[in-house]
């Protein structure tokens, strides 16, 4: 789950490591991009088993196995949905921030502050898609939650043609079931102690007191159903689904309330990539019938570029650069930009004899 700077960073630390050492290592990942900039041999496995193993740039070019056939071309297929510029604005902020205080000395003082964001301006048209970049640290994650009034912020933030930057607790109540929120991890954000019914219903319980609990199981089984999983497993609990299935339970719980707004911070980083192409396609389809507005967090450019309209790039707080999503990647005009998408693009090369520092 880091970004792709980072990624490099690890893997030149790693390839340091392995020369002054002489390690051997056993890399396990489901990003087959890092498998090809870093490995020697691969080995393929499938519900526990090894299908197919050898050196690395034979397996790419010429796999056997029709499994490594199909996670060596599973990736995010399509375009993102085009943003209809007419169509009401669900969510909007201008010169967000968020600064968090440093406090020293026996009185704590107010020394300075870590400015997470620092003056952001957005907005999410209704059906439409905004997708936010940048490496760890640069205030992604703090913005979305700014945006759902989940911490502290300074700056108007506007849902559904509202002001809600000055609501209160209990004022925003009635409006969290416009917007929701999918988070990162499928393995941590689903409570084990829960059936993916009560974790689904879980908002109906607070949003809808009045249904009863045969009412709310219906609603619970379209949700599982639009989202591709079996109705008839609601009564089973999360260690019983695989990460994929974990993160469309996620889903379902996310839009069982008919939300306008949807946050998805990094949904698919957790995910193999054959995985990821079926999430991106599910949250594609659900957007194009229910008309959603998501602010999309991912540091995987892929991912992004077939989901995301619209593009903002941050750094340190900052909006580095915004705009048409296939605009700014094909002209980024930011030099961050473009060292992020190179950095990315390294990760991508194609695999050489020896690709490690050992092997040379």
């Amino acid at each position: 789950a880091l970004d792709v700077t980072v990624q490099a960073q690890i893997l030149a630390l790693l390839e340091r490591l392995q020369k002054t050492y002489g390690m051997a290592m056993l890399f396990i990942t489901h990003d087959l991009r890092l498998v090809r900039r870093f490995a020697d041999t691969v080995c393929v496995m499938q519900q526990g088993r090894i299908v197919e193993q050898g050196e690395v740039g034979e397996v790419f070019t010429s796999p056997q196995h029709p499994y490594t056939k199909a996670l060596l071309t599973a990736e995010p297929k399509g375009a993102p949905i085009i943003e209809d510029t007419q169509a009401p604005v669900v969510a909007s902020a201008e010169q967000l921030r968020v600064w968090f205080p440093i406090r020293r000395g026996f009185m704590r003082r107010i020394v300075g502050h870590v400015k997470a964001v620092d003056g952001v301006s957005l907005s999410v048209r209704e059906g439409a898609t905004v997708g936010v970049v940048g490496e760890s640290g640069s205030g992604k994650t703090t913005l979305a939650l700014a945006m759902l009034r989940l911490i502290r912020s300074e700056g108007p933030i506007v849902f559904l043609g509202e002001r809600i930057d000055g609501k209160s607790v209990e004022a925003m109540r009635p409006l969290r079931r416009d917007m929701q929120i999918v988070f990162q991890d499928p393995y941590g954000s689903l409570s084990p102690r829960m059936s993916v019914a009560e974790i689904v219903a879980e908002g109906l319980t607070v949003q809808r007191p009045e249904l009863t609990l045969n009412q709310r199981r219906e609603i619970v089984a379209r949700a599982l159903q639009e989202t591709g999983l079996d109705p008839s497993t609601m009564d089973r609990y999360p260690h019983e689904f695989s990460g994929g299935q974990r993160q469309r339970i996620a889903i379902a719980r996310a839009i069982v309330l008919e939300p306008k707004f949807i946050v998805l911070d990094e949904p698919t980083s957790a995910l193999d990539m054959s995985v990821q192409a079926q999430i991106i396609d599910l949250l594609r389809d659900l957007q194009r019938r229910r008309s959603l507005a998501y602010l999309f967090i991912s540091h995987d450019l892929r991912v992004v570029k077939a989901l995301a309209a619209h593009l903002i790039v941050m750094r340190y707080g900052k909006v580095v650069e915004e705009g048409p999503a296939s605009q700014v990647f094909s002209q980024p005009k930011s030099e961050y930009t473009r060292a992020l998408f190179a950095a990315a693009f390294r990760n991508e090369a194609e695999p050489i004899p020896g690709n490690s520092v050992a092997g040379k």
